[in-house]
């Protein structure tokens, strides 16, 4: 459904908290707010298949922004609040967004945005708790509209875009559904797989532009449930909130279980998480020994799914299939799953090769892009596309990831996918996060480099390097284990797990300007 619905039915509700101020937005505030931007964009003359963008911090108010592109028949898309201001112009100029809404918190991009030539064409301009010039106010905007609903309340999309770890990023385009919001059911198969509904209170700790946070929540208002926003990730906080707020469902990236496993005993054990019915994951595979001990800590509780923004096909498995098969990211819950070579031909049970999903017909589009469509399809079937991965599937239909394609590394020949090593090292007590990656050897082509963030208290030395060498040897085959390890305060990784390994690898094959985009 959507929120109208629940505005009628339960108007004090609350339809999302702040998780540190404690702000809330009923589902009676959600439906006028959002009516009353869908009535401002209509009335600047917006109509079915526009686009606007979203360019804010997880503020409460993203929501009934959301609401009023998909209650009008409009696109949306969630712009990456850590980009700068060529880049954000970029994405709006690309998407042919009419409309940016953003916030006061980022008022100093969106003063540079005035200045991008590609920017011009987006008129309407809003920000949200303050205003700087070029932009109007949000708030003012809204109280000037009307608040009743559109008279034809189409359906609208999203238009996400790719994050870029590979180059600049592209929109994802499918079609508008052809149906009304009012006509929309209730029927969302994988959320009532994970028992969503009206109950629900579901904690969202990485930002709201990434597109599984931004889809779940979304559902989640969809069924009448209530969300639980944190400004940003941090281990204990995430912990405190399933107490304080009774959490029943979450969802986590790899990363974030990495920072809670590193707390103490004391840190982790010292709030009541029996609220916490499903804990779903995704965005990246997991090393195993982490997931064992998120199952041994949490229960059976951990759900994961492995799918793309393209849509074109999901896999999905709980915790108690998972330790019969660790390592394995589910059978397919959507969409026939096989695995290619380069030129497309199918291999065999257990052979790693181009993971690839079936549809009965392409459904996306890479925005301006006809390339990078045609690149993922497959050579052959074009219902048939991948996103880049590379694994393999075993007798049961289990599909195992093995890396990126565009991240394997080959050293005199031999194939070595980075993840398997990053999942060793990555149980290092002194390690907080690390990157695997190939670069330049003259003898074997490429060999193996592990850049290291370590714990904090910890000092990089040339005696740790050689401890955390030893170690990868104590777990790893020999041509698997680091040639040299370098230390980094900090990796390029985004609160939504993914990590920008392609700045890290370039400085070592001679670019130095690599950014997000």
């Amino acid at each position: 459904m959507y929120p109208g619905k629940y505005a009628r039915e339960f108007p004090e509700k609350a339809a999302a908290i702040h998780s540190i101020t404690g702000e809330t937005v009923t589902y009676q505030q959600l439906d006028e707010n959002s009516n009353r931007l869908s009535q401002f964009l209509y009335d600047s003359g917006l109509r079915r298949g526009d686009h606007i963008s979203i360019f804010m911090d997880n503020n409460l108010k993203y929501f009934e922004i959301a609401w009023a592109a998909l209650r009008s028949g409009l696109y949306l898309t969630t712009i990456n609040r850590y980009l700068t201001a060529p880049e954000v112009s970029y994405i709006v100029q690309d998407s042919m967004s009419k409309c940016l809404v953003t916030t006061s918190v980022l008022s100093e991009v969106a003063e540079n945005l005035i200045t991008e030539s590609e920017f011009a064409d987006c008129t309407l301009r809003l920000m949200c708790e303050g205003t700087i010039a070029g932009w109007d106010s949000y708030e003012d905007t809204l109280n000037s509209a009307s608040p009743k609903p559109l008279t034809d309340q189409w359906l609208g999309s999203t238009m996400l875009y790719s994050s870029g770890t590979t180059g600049k990023p592209k929109g994802i385009l499918r079609p508008l559904p052809p149906i009304r919001i009012t006509d929309f059911d209730d029927d969302i198969p994988i959320l009532g797989a994970y028992g969503f509904g009206l109950d629900t209170v579901y904690l969202s700790p990485a930002p709201l532009y990434h597109a599984a946070p931004f889809a779940f929540t979304n559902q989640v208002h969809r069924l009448g449930g209530t969300n639980v926003v944190m400004p940003r990730f941090d281990a204990l906080e995430a912990l405190r909130c399933i107490e304080e707020f009774s959490i029943t469902h979450s969802q986590w990236v790899p990363t974030m279980f990495v920072r809670m496993l590193k707390l103490t005993d004391a840190e982790r054990f010292q709030y009541d998480l029996s609220s916490h019915k499903v804990a779903i994951h995704a965005a990246a595979p997991c090393p195993v020994d982490v997931k064992k001990r998120m199952i041994e800590w949490w229960g059976p509780i951990i759900e994961e799914y492995y799918a793309g923004t393209e849509g074109n096909g999901i896999t999905r498995i709980g915790s108690e299939e998972w330790l019969e098969h660790p390592g394995t990211v589910g059978k397919s819950a959507a969409g026939p799953i096989h695995i290619c070579d380069e030129e497309g031909n199918e291999l065999q049970i257990g052979q790693s090769g181009i993971v690839y999903f079936e549809q009965e017909q392409m459904s996306f589009e890479y925005h301006n892009a006809p390339e990078k469509t045609k690149e993922a399809q497959h050579p052959i079937h074009p219902n048939w596309s991948a996103l880049g991965d590379v694994g393999y599937l075993d007798e049961d239909g289990y599909l195992y990831l093995t890396d990126r394609k565009t991240f394997m590394i080959i050293s005199g020949g031999v194939n070595i996918y980075p993840q398997e090593i990053e999942n060793a090292l990555i149980m290092h007590d002194q390690i907080l996060d690390v990157a695997v990656f190939g670069v330049p050897n003259e003898d074997f082509g490429e060999e193996v480099k592990a850049v290291v963030q370590l714990a904090e208290g910890i000092e990089g030395s040339a005696d740790l390097e050689q401890d955390l060498i030893a170690f990868a040897r104590e777990h790893l085959a020999h041509y698997m284990v680091p040639r040299s390890i370098d230390f980094i305060d900090e990796l390029p990784r985004l609160p939504t797990g993914k990590l920008y390994k392609r700045i890290l690898r370039d400085k070592y094959w001679g670019k130095h300007d690599s950014r997000i985009i």
